[in-house]
């Protein structure tokens, strides 16, 4: 078996994804990581509309927040083509639509807001306490090595984001995971980043979409997978609050205020090491017992 992509080159390869065709001012082509995964990662589109997005705006304006809506599963072996709309240049910010679409029907689309750099007020609710740092929790692979029948794709995938569970993983087994109202994940991309801070929202953006479920899961002591129950995201909105850098670590501090009509929200902070709350996200994902129909 072939082991899987990781540190820069991994990373490389998240850079090609993101760095989009440009076939005129308001179109861009995509592709996705051949990976034999059945559908394209909610990460990925999301981040490579940003991207489009990005590309059709001064890059004095950075983005602050993005807000958008999965309406088909993606499909891994072909392109992606991205079409931005832009809805308003003013003096302090820019707004734009970037839709995805495959054969020709829509499979994402999302609204990005642009500003400017600006001075005013400033203040945050503190980073949790007493938190064990990314270098004493187990990485990907000690879990993947602990429980690799469970470990799916997450075994042959690139790893270009090394994400560090504080608590357990929601795809362990079915009884190895005690409920918990909290699920906190160290990030960081595994390797160096260009300076672009589009590229750092943009590779932010892909990493926010990779544990956040798991904290609706985490409340019951549910897993993904046999036993337990799949998913798909419906929504997403992010809001980038203060610089990063998303090649350096933070933690990704999860809760879940409510599930129910077989949806679960959950809502997510983002902290460097030093404490400081650099992003905030949101998402609603559709989770139904395994052998339940998925598809919406």
């Amino acid at each position: 078996m072939t082991s899987p992509l990781s540190g820069q080159a991994a990373v490389d390869q998240l850079l090609g994804l993101l760095d989009l065709e440009q076939v005129d001012a308001a179109t861009f082509v995509g592709e996705s990581p051949q990976t034999g995964a059945q559908r394209v990662f909610g990460g990925q589109v999301a981040g490579q509309a940003l991207v489009a997005a990005g590309r059709t705006v001064d890059p004095e304006r950075t983005v602050h927040s993005l807000h958008g809506y999965f309406v088909r599963p993606g499909d891994p072996t072909e392109p992606i083509e991205f079409s931005v709309e832009t809805i308003r240049d003013g003096r302090s910010f820019s707004v734009r639509r970037s839709v995805a679409q495959q054969h020709g029907r829509t499979i994402f689309f999302m609204s990005a807001s642009f500003q400017v750099h600006e001075e005013g007020l400033d203040h945050y609710l503190p980073a949790p306490v007493d938190v064990p740092g990314p270098d004493e929790v187990p990485t990907m692979a000690d879990w993947v090595s602990r429980y690799p029948s469970r470990a799916g794709n997450f075994a042959a995938a690139p790893r270009g984001i090394d994400v560090r569970y504080v608590g357990v993983p929601g795809w362990v087994p079915p009884g190895d995971r005690g409920a918990s109202d909290q699920q906190r994940v160290w990030m960081r991309i595994d390797g160096k980043l260009p300076d672009d801070p589009l590229i750092h929202a943009c590779a932010l953006t892909y990493a926010s979409d990779l544990s956040l479920l798991d904290a609706v899961l985490s409340v019951h002591g549910e897993v993904w997978g046999p036993g337990g129950v799949i998913g798909a995201s419906l929504d997403h909105a992010l809001w980038l609050h203060r610089p990063f850098r998303a090649d350096e670590w933070f933690l990704y501090d999860c809760t879940s205020p409510s599930a129910s009509g077989s949806r679960g929200l959950a809502t997510g902070r983002m902290f460097t090491r030093d404490g400081r709350h650099i992003a905030s996200a949101v998402q609603e994902g559709l989770l139904r017992r395994v052998g339940e129909r998925l598809p919406r």
